[in-house]
């Protein structure tokens, strides 16, 4: 089964042919993090007028990758939710425009599901129950991937934030810091070279529960440095990583030991980073626990993770009416 999807629920216009759920044919995705940087953060108008320019080459590219005709497709899917509402409409618009024209079911993917089923792509063997951690700049989660009684896939959440997402907060601090957009790669470049343990930041919700909360830490970083203005700034990144790190990380390793979990898995913009990588993979280790770092391509938002959840959601939901609207606040289906 050979599935288009096309994913745009914020500045990425992206599309994929998947094969079978498991098997990325292509993968083709047109970054607007440039046509952003300006403003220091997303501009929701800005990006779906990107989007209308650019979904149908993107489309052309992913199918052309592939060595694959629409006469070839199955289904098409794409996001519709959550995410920005204009963006949104302007994949999931496509999408059933496509699927309405080749005479092909259409499929409407949660985003943050497609973060989950990312791990498939490039580990079909997975074992379950494997704990997620999911962070993103809207969201922080860690969430159970189990079996379902169908035999299928079943998600339950252990924990959120209560506040700022991680790439949240990543995105305020580097703003304040003048180091640029997007955050997360700038607060760890210029962490380089910086000493993690020069500020003792708080450590939000440090053993109490699932739960996160970041807000505190990114207020904790503009007091200090209004008190302290000519402190390196390589320190304050570099401390701030790890009190993010430390706190994901932790939680993250109680929880699988808490629901005993096979394996540790990562996804979401933040698992891009470095030192969150780095530090799974050691603390899996040090357990006897399998580490599922995907790829860096593979963290950021992408379509191939919309095609193996659309997949997924085909053979166990069945196609979606074309009249389903698009959610900004769609929820992850929980048990």
């Amino acid at each position: 089964m050979k599935i288009l999807a096309i994913e745009t629920s914020c500045d990425e216009t992206a599309a994929a042919v998947v094969e079978d759920g498991r098997r990325a044919l292509s993968s083709v995705v047109s970054s607007q993090a440039n046509l952003h940087a300006s403003f220091g953060g997303v501009v929701p108008e800005v990006a779906s007028r990107a989007h209308l320019q650019l979904v149908a080459p993107v489309v052309d590219a992913a199918l052309s990758s592939a060595g694959t005709a629409p006469d070839e497709l199955d289904a098409v899917a794409a996001t519709i939710g959550p995410g920005l509402v204009g963006s949104l409409l302007v994949g999931a618009s496509a999408a059933k425009a496509y699927a309405w024209s080749w005479g092909l079911p259409f499929v409407g993917v949660n985003h943050m599901e497609g973060h989950l089923h990312a791990a498939f792509l490039e580990d079909p063997t997975l074992a379950l129950p494997t704990v997620v951690l999911l962070v993103s700049g809207g969201h922080t989660m860690l969430i159970c991937m189990q079996e379902a009684a169908s035999g299928g896939v079943e998600y339950r959440l252990l924990g959120q934030t209560l506040d700022d997402a991680a790439g949240e907060a990543f995105d305020k601090v580097a703003r304040f810091l003048g180091l640029g957009y997007p955050g997360g790669p700038a607060i760890e470049r210029a962490a380089t070279g910086g000493r993690p343990d020069a500020i003792a930041f708080p450590r939000g919700l440090a053993g109490q529960g699932f739960d996160f909360s970041f807000s505190g830490l990114k207020t904790s970083v503009v007091r200090y440095m209004r008190a302290n203005p000519l402190v390196p700034i390589a320190d304050v990144a570099a401390s701030f990583q790890e009190a993010v790190v430390d706190v994901l990380v932790a939680k993250a390793r109680r929880a699988a030991g808490e629901v005993s979990a096979k394996a540790v898995c990562i996804g979401g913009g933040v698992a891009a980073n470095t030192a969150l990588r780095e530090r799974v993979e050691k603390v899996c280790r040090q357990d006897g626990r399998a580490a599922f770092i995907p790829s860096r391509s593979m963290c950021t938002d992408n379509a191939a993770m919309i095609g193996a959840t659309a997949w997924f959601r085909l053979r166990t939901d069945g196609p979606t009416p074309l009249d389903t609207p698009v959610d900004p606040n769609l929820r992850l289906p929980l048990v």
